[in-house]
């Protein structure tokens, strides 16, 4: 009996021990195994969501086609905004005024007498005065619209030296019929040096083309002063122009010194107005301004109109893929996995479509080079590769904000409700 015992007990502690062997090696097995690191996991979350996505390619098309329209729009109109807030925006250090004719307001009708600029410089505080002669091609707001400044020859060679090659100020100087002209003007109607252009009746030789940041120098043509006047219908030969850009020494004195010019003249037969140069752009582009606005509630529009589509795609998703959430979770994915599966979805959604829709509006932007002009102002779109990304940081956010609700309902899904559905 007791060697019987002895026998079972021995086989018993063998079993135990080759059982604990088993055990530690597959423990060893196991630790020795490599784990996914975060990144890893993310990016397998990740193609996991895409492939989501490529099962239904058609509505994951219309979503991504929405997202991207909805941001070109967006992008598009902000770009305005902005060439808008440059060419209206006063800055502290601005110290040009535009002095015009009282109650005018196109080019055609505003007419002051040249012999207006001694006594303009006269005033105190007064810095410099040019004439300055403007005809436009349209004196309503447009697209394509050439303005042609007539300026003195010498004084505008010294301001604008830094503006044109030497060899483009030398061939405009000595040539009367020349015009240098700006850089998105010169874009839009494919112009270099050497080229002729007619246009609002003028026929200017292309002398070069002047770099400057101001956007009313990107979109104008500016020729010698005698020549505008000789050429326009208006005003003759000499004695007549159109406004006068005055510079004051003091930017605190811009006030003191406007109202001291439209008091010299306000009891002569051409009366004067006199603004900042800012503010004169903006009373010419009021119409634009309100135009702008209402784009950039439109464009607001849109970016909401993002937040309900990826929502709305991402619900009718997940109510298609009950079962395969069901299958998820009996393979292991937890709540948080499943969420996380519906944010990525979501995100990529509005990253993919959001860049499409940015990089189509800065590409548009940058090819088109448009500017909006009225009244002889003009007011350049700039492409800006900051409005692109807010773009597409916007339709990310808002697209992870709109995918917030179907990942909660995801991870509270239960195994034997998505069975049954």
């Amino acid at each position: 009996m007791w060697k019987m015992w002895r026998c079972d007990h021995e086989a018993l502690a063998q079993c135990t021990v080759r059982r604990a062997k088993r055990y530690n090696a597959k423990t060893l097995s196991r630790r020795k195994e490599p784990r996914m690191s975060r990144a890893q996991s993310i990016m397998g979350m990740a193609s996991l969501a895409w492939r989501g996505m490529r099962r239904r390619p058609t509505r994951s098309a219309l979503v991504l086609a929405g997202v991207a329209v909805a941001v070109f729009l967006f992008c598009t109109v902000d770009a305005m905004r902005s060439g808008v807030e440059r060419a209206t925006q006063k800055s502290a250090g601005e110290t040009a005024l535009i002095v015009y004719r009282q109650n005018r307001f196109c080019p055609f009708t505003s007419q002051l007498p040249q012999s207006y600029e001694s006594a303009i410089g006269k005033i105190p505080g007064v810095a410099s005065v040019t004439p300055v002669k403007i005809v436009v091609s349209n004196c309503r707001a447009s697209l394509d619209v050439v303005t042609f400044r007539g300026v003195p020859p010498q004084e505008f060679a010294a301001t604008h030296s830094g503006s044109a090659s030497a060899q483009d100020m030398q061939s405009w100087l000595s040539r009367g019929d020349s015009a240098l002209i700006g850089r998105e003007l010169a874009q839009r109607r494919r112009l270099k040096a050497g080229d002729r252009f007619t246009a609002a009746g003028v026929d200017a030789f292309v002398a070069g083309v002047i770099e400057s940041d101001l956007p009313q120098d990107q979109s104008s043509a500016f020729v010698h002063l005698a020549f505008l006047q000789e050429q326009a219908k208006r005003g003759g030969t000499g004695g007549v122009v159109t406004q006068f850009d005055v510079r004051v020494k003091d930017p605190s004195q811009m006030d003191a010194v406007a109202q001291a010019i439209d008091e010299q003249f306000a009891k002569d037969q051409s009366p004067t107005t006199t603004r900042a140069e800012t503010a004169h752009v903006a009373r010419a582009a009021t119409d634009v301004i309100v135009l702008v606005g209402f784009a950039q509630a439109l464009g607001i529009a849109a970016l909401v109109a993002v937040f309900a589509l990826v929502a709305n795609a991402i619900v009718l998703s997940m109510r298609s893929r009950e079962k395969e959430i069901s299958v998820l979770q009996t393979l292991g994915f937890r709540g948080v996995h499943l969420a996380a599966l519906v944010l990525l979805e979501a995100l990529i959604l509005g990253g993919v479509g959001g860049v499409i829709g940015a990089g189509a509006s800065y590409a548009v932007v940058s090819l088109a080079r448009t500017a909006m002009t009225m009244e002889g102002v003009s007011i350049a779109i700039p492409p800006s590769l900051g409005i692109a990304l807010t773009g597409v940081a916007i339709a990310i956010v808002l697209s992870v904000l709109a995918g917030i609700v179907p990942a909660i309902i995801a991870a509270r899904q239960t195994i034997v409700a998505g069975f049954r559905s």
